[in-house]
């Protein structure tokens, strides 16, 4: 079965979810910060559950 984004680990950077959905560095940001994509801070890291990122995509089909 296809698994989408299954080249990426269960936790991505700001640079694989920019890579994951083509956006620049401000928009995953502003993702982030708005909540869009659910997501937390380890320091000053963000940590991105892939789980996030498709509930995202897929939310933007409807």
């Amino acid at each position: 079965m296809y698994s989408m984004f299954s080249e990426y680990r269960d936790i991505v950077t700001i640079e694989e979810l920019q890579e994951m959905l083509r956006i620049g560095r401000s928009k995953a940001y502003q993702l982030l910060r708005n909540g869009s994509i659910k997501a937390f801070h380890n320091g000053r890291i963000w940590m991105i559950p892939k789980q996030s990122v498709i509930d995202f995509v897929l939310g933007q089909c409807g």
